[in-house]
């Protein structure tokens, strides 16, 4: 049997995500604001994103993370390349920016500003066990992690059905180090993948 492609991967998980019903996204999006708080974040600075209607998570979850750290940095787009940051000071300071986004209208820092982060919550429509990354296929994040600091905590933000056993990979992909997902909270990829404090092992 022929391994489904990027593109047929994300036409399934879209399709998914618009077919949830409100009642489950909002729960799950509680749980993800709940668990940032719950021994998963490193450092004093964090980088993350404002999600859009289809990612999971919501303004909720930068305000959890505002609340136990100095900063929260989220992308600010600026054509083709590596990504952009700007601080996150509350949903109230967010406007509407290219490709369906909301991005703060304050300062806007150079893309090296994510090395001064010790996490970094990345958003995709589905992660393998191994750290394989499915994003939109815009190739911002894949332009922009190889910026993060080596010690960096690199999590990716998906439900827990998105967390799959094989997805496709390309050379220029960036393996994430975790997964968080609503209902396993931060699991850990990679061949060498086992239970920390604050962590669930992958099964």
């Amino acid at each position: 049997m022929q391994a489904r492609s990027k593109t047929e991967w994300r036409q399934q998980v879209l399709s998914r995500r618009r077919a949830l019903d409100a009642g489950v996204r909002a729960a799950e999006d509680r749980a993800l604001a709940e668990l940032v708080t719950a021994g998963v974040v490193t450092g004093s600075v964090a980088c993350a994103y404002v999600p859009t209607a289809l990612e999971p998570g919501s303004v909720d979850l930068l305000d959890a993370l505002a609340g136990i750290v100095r900063r929260v940095l989220v992308p600010v787009t600026r054509g083709p390349g590596p990504l952009f940051w700007s601080e996150y000071t509350g949903a109230g300071q967010l406007a509407d920016a290219p490709y369906g986004l909301r991005e703060p209208t304050g300062t806007v820092f150079g893309p090296e500003e994510i090395r001064s982060a010790g996490i970094v919550f990345v958003p995709a429509l589905a992660v393998d066990r191994r750290g394989v990354r499915l994003g939109r296929g815009a190739g911002f994040y894949d332009r922009t992690l190889g910026l993060a600091a080596q010690d960096a905590r690199l999590v990716t933000v998906v439900r827990d059905e998105e967390l799959v056993a094989e997805l496709p990979e390309d050379a220029h992909d960036v393996r994430m180090g975790w997964a968080l997902t609503p209902g396993s909270g931060l699991v850990r990829l990679g061949d060498q993948a086992c239970s920390s404090p604050g962590e669930n092992a992958a099964e």
